[in-house]
């Protein structure tokens, strides 16, 4: 049997309808407040940073006058500083851990709220316990494991250039050990993230309509995968043409308002409500493009109704 065609067009129309009828029809400030505190707690500390460098000789030779003074003022401060660095990156940890569990929460919960058209906090919190949780420890372990991945490629790139830097021996075999091993964290970097994305965008959506844990739902979607993965990496190449999309339209939202919209854009929760309709149509799209693999992945679809416990007037007799 030939697998119906999966089209990475035709989702943007109805992820923008949903955007509609959830946001829209009608408008509720109540309803985009709570929709909103759902999506931000399913968001809850991602983010992203940039930076460029540049220099000549004499900027490397301040550079390496700079480096000196600040090894000699650690080695001359070790009693303090260890137990310090040691503090903050327990404190660190902890809280990485506490937002991932949000996280893992919230996304179960702002998923109920676009499938079902719900503004609701509490019932799918309590609904999905087992759910959220099993995503929280999923997540837990991959982190774990690409801690480990990238602190190792890391420390090993920065003992190398070290022993280069403090040799003044710029080999290139040397060179060529750091451009290999930035590679390998490049491609680690990449590998987590798609990981990361599929979970959200795929695993989740599985979980929510199984009613299953983490490793279940991934187990059906490398099925899924494995069968079709064109089709996934269509969809990653046009999320591409999405990012860009929304970004322009940022762009233009905070140039037409004379950057009111994006003083709005960054502060906590409220950010998060300002930016709802955009929010609601990457969850949605991604929902109705799993949905196009067939019913049994339509999150949109109307459950069927649990039936009532039978009484002991209506028991079957058995056979």
């Amino acid at each position: 049997m030939t697998p119906s065609p999966v089209s990475v067009t035709l989702p943007v129309g109805q992820a923008i309808e949903r955007v509609k009828q959830l946001l829209f029809r009608p408008f509720d400030f109540g309803k985009w407040f709570v929709i909103g505190f759902c999506a931000w707690l399913a968001n809850l500390g991602q983010g992203g940073f940039n930076f460029n460098m540049s220099g000549n000789h004499k900027d490397a030779a301040r550079l390496r006058d700079a480096f000196e003074r600040a090894r000699g003022y650690f080695e001359e401060n070790l009693y303090w500083i260890v137990p310090v660095a040691i503090t903050a990156l327990v404190l660190a940890l902890i809280l990485g851990v506490i937002v991932t569990w949000l996280r893992s929460r919230g996304e179960f919960m702002f998923l109920h709220c676009v499938a079902r058209d719900r503004a609701e906090v509490v019932v799918p919190w309590t609904e999905f316990t087992r759910e959220g949780n099993s995503l929280f420890l999923f997540r837990l372990a991959m982190g774990a494991v690409a801690i480990a991945v990238t602190a190792s490629l890391l420390i090993a790139c920065g003992i190398k250039i070290y022993r280069m830097y403090s040799a003044d021996d710029w080999n290139a075999a040397g060179i060529l050990l750091c451009t290999g091993l930035g590679f390998a964290l490049f491609c680690a970097v990449i590998v987590f993230a798609i990981v990361g994305k599929l979970t959200s965008d795929f695993v989740v959506p599985i979980m929510f309509l199984r009613r299953q844990r983490c490793l279940a739902g991934w187990r059906e979607f490398a099925r899924l995968l494995s069968a079709r993965p064109g089709e996934f990496v269509l969809y990653f190449l046009f999320q591409i043409v999405i990012v860009i999309a929304i970004v322009i339209l940022l762009i233009a939202a905070v140039l037409a308002t004379c950057c009111i919209a994006g003083c709005l854009m960054v502060l906590p929760y409220l950010g998060t409500v300002f930016l709802l309709p955009v929010l609601v149509f990457c969850r949605s799209y991604s929902l109705c493009y799993l949905a196009q693999f067939g019913r049994e992945f339509d999150v949109f679809a109307v459950p069927p109704p649990i039936p009532p416990p039978l009484g002991p007037e209506q028991t079957p007799p058995l056979a």
